[in-house]
């Protein structure tokens, strides 16, 4: 699989998923918009993009607003030429129950997590449709689907991500363009992001499991990429869930309420004053890898099944002809 003439644009390329990704599409060659908020992670992570032998140009972003999203897109043209694939990525979210959360919390975690997506959407059409052809990857979560406690913002907003997207596809669909969306709906992750988003837990936050390595959604977007899917679950536990809440949504409701809690906080304390990232970056390089490498897997069989699930099933139905010839 090769990039190497593609241009792509990551958002929240400087960290967790964003940068597994960024460094993904780096190997295969491709040039890459880097966008983020935080200066030193964005520096880190292209000089990585550089030696696996891509190209990068760093863009600090706030993608709540749509003004500097559309400024990014447009330095990344005239730096690299066409936009090929968005990835829109960049969140933020706040660990709490409902009622401690403020107004201006919900807001601002909606602004960069839901709204972050529709302003890198319309970026990305805005130079994808007159040309008819291009890639918009929203990088999704099983939250989209089954809501869990302590994570009402994040969850809404990406509720909202699924909605958006798929009007927008029924629209793509009508007009025959050949641009492309798709969803990726993801698994937890072991990534920087439970040391810095904001919390009004007592306890230490923590994903819930099972729980992958970042490099795991970086292969399924890279895929995502290449293949026409419409929406791609990555990891058992995501399609389970989903498929779950299907038919017993109350059923889930109820072990939510009983495990929830306890399996989203680590036995630490909080610490009340460590820097947050809602309003702004928190500063530093915070890599791609996160504080649970020791409980987390580098690979998905299920990924690899979904992906190679045209070869499954000839192997399937060579097994099938061939049983069934021997019972003849």
């Amino acid at each position: 699989m090769t990039f190497s003439s593609k241009v792509v644009v990551i958002t929240g390329a400087s960290a967790g998923v964003g940068r597994a990704t960024t460094l993904a599409f780096a190997k295969v060659g491709a040039s890459i918009g880097l966008l983020a908020r935080g200066r030193k992670g964005l520096e880190d992570t292209s000089q990585e993009v550089e030696a696996l032998g891509g190209k990068a140009l760093i863009l600090e972003t706030d993608v709540a607003d749509p003004g500097q999203v559309e400024a990014a897109a447009a330095a990344v043209e005239e730096a690299f030429g066409p936009i090929d694939i968005w990835v829109n990525n960049a969140m933020t979210a706040v660990f709490s129950p409902v009622k401690d959360m403020t107004p201006e919390e919900f807001r601002r975690v909606t602004e960069v997590t839901y709204l972050g997506y529709v302003n890198g959407t319309l970026a990305a059409l805005k130079r994808m449709l007159p040309r008819n052809r291009g890639v918009i990857i929203q990088v999704g979560s099983a939250l989209a689907y089954r809501a869990v406690p302590l994570q009402a913002s994040y969850c809404a907003a990406k509720y909202a991500i699924r909605g958006f997207t798929d009007s927008l596809r029924c629209e793509l669909l009508h007009e025959k363009s050949q641009v492309r969306v798709t969803m990726v709906q993801m698994p937890a992750f072991n990534t920087p992001q439970f040391d810095w988003v904001k919390s009004h837990l007592s306890r230490k936050a923590q994903p819930m499991p099972p729980v992958y390595q970042p490099e795991v959604a970086a292969q399924a977007i890279l895929w995502a990429a290449k293949h026409h899917r419409r929406e791609l679950k990555v990891g058992l536990p995501t399609f389970l869930i989903i498929a779950i809440n299907k038919i017993a949504p109350t059923l889930l409701d109820h072990y939510l309420a009983r495990t929830g809690y306890q399996s989203q906080q680590r036995e630490e304390p909080e610490d009340p004053n460590r820097p947050y990232n809602l309003w702004d970056p928190v500063p530093g390089d915070y890599g791609t890898h996160g504080s649970f490498d020791a409980k987390a897997h580098r690979f998905s069989i299920h990924l690899w099944a979904t992906t190679h699930r045209s070869w499954l099933t000839l192997a399937a139905g060579l097994f099938l002809a061939y049983f069934l010839l021997n019972l003849l």
